[in-house]
């Protein structure tokens, strides 16, 4: 495989005030340096979870800081969950946001910054029915909409997508996030659950979005109006082993993802490894093809919910949960992958 595509790699820390890290996002701010976003705290649901930030500017990533936390006006304390970063073309720099004790009945949360990231406004809470992207990218349109891939865990809590279990919705808003529209959950007529969708655009105007499953392989669905309507989920030729993936459309039109090159075992269904760590291209959004290895050396909680995004100047930046105690950054020449 292409290894000469892999440029650098490492993390953005070394050391953090917080045992355990996780669900990071990447994004290339309006001055052109690099932003990433994860929570951190004593463990994944712990009320102390809290969501950390910092830049990379001239080849170094600044010290982490503390953009968001969990706090109630009433004192009580949740869990934040699953950061996203957004830069939309002319308008500050989005971080999405839940908080919640957990996934069926955390809220959507998000704050912005004028200044690339140094300091962040404050906390303002979704509408009723908005979750936000759940954990990968919203992309602009070229009429300027944001469609924010989105998605449900379980049903109580939820509004209008109660008792759907896992399944997957998008959120579109025109006119920079004031108002949002939410669409029909995706239909799964082959049972798959599904979830975390990452959404690729295509040269012929179609909208793709590939998601997690259970079923241990990813799914796919498709829109050609825009993404006000989508056809039902079917799988593609790539493993999962139930772990968050993303992609991104490359400024040459073709795809590219970054998941776990692994299924789930027999013994253990509906679960598997998270390692190895792979990108795979396509040219269609159909036929995909493993071309790099990002990490493969097993360790405890695996390399996981990674983000991927192409900068202005072609190079892809990757970021990903290293063994749930740190964030792994690294940046490829998608020129050298084949």
């Amino acid at each position: 495989m292409a290894s000469h595509a892999l440029l650098s790699s490492g993390f953005i820390y070394e050391t953090a005030p917080y045992a355990q890290a996780h669900a990071s996002t990447v994004v290339q701010i309006a001055d052109g340096a690099i932003g990433a976003a994860w929570f951190g705290g004593t463990h994944e649901k712990h009320p102390d979870v809290c969501i950390w930030f910092a830049r990379l500017d001239g080849g170094v990533w600044a010290t982490p800081m503390q953009v968001a936390d969990g706090v109630q006006p009433d004192g009580a304390r949740y869990p934040t969950w699953n950061p996203v970063l957004f830069q939309p073309s002319g308008g500050p720099l989005i971080l999405f946001y839940k908080i919640g004790p957990n996934p069926f009945s955390w809220w959507g949360m998000v704050v912005a910054s004028q200044d690339g990231g140094r300091n962040w406004s404050k906390p303002r809470r979704l509408p009723n029915g908005v979750l936000g992207p759940i954990k990968n990218k919203p992309v602009m349109l070229a009429d300027g909409s944001w469609i924010s891939p989105s998605s449900t865990e379980a049903g109580e809590g939820m509004g209008a997508h109660a008792g759907a279990g896992w399944r997957l919705h998008f959120e579109i808003s025109r006119d920079q996030g004031r108002n949002w529209i939410v669409t029909a959950p995706v239909e799964s007529p082959l049972n798959i659950d599904a979830i975390q969708p990452s959404v690729l655009l295509h040269r012929d105007g179609a909208i793709q979005a590939v998601a997690r499953t259970r079923q241990g392989a990813l799914a796919s669905t498709w829109s050609r109006d825009a993404g006000r309507t989508w056809s039902p989920l079917g799988a593609i030729n790539l493993p999962n082993p139930n772990s968050g993936t993303d992609a991104v459309t490359l400024q040459d039109g073709r795809h590219l993802l970054i998941y776990n090159h692994s299924a789930h075992a027999p013994e253990t269904p509906g679960k598997g490894p998270r390692w190895p760590l792979n990108l795979a291209l396509s040219d269609d959004g159909v036929t995909w093809r493993n071309v790099l290895t990002l990490e493969s050396e097993p360790v405890p909680a695996g390399y996981a919910y990674p983000a991927i995004i192409q900068a202005a100047d072609g190079r892809i930046h990757a970021t990903w949960t290293h063994d749930r105690r740190r964030i792994s950054h690294a940046v490829i020449d998608p020129s050298k992958l084949e």
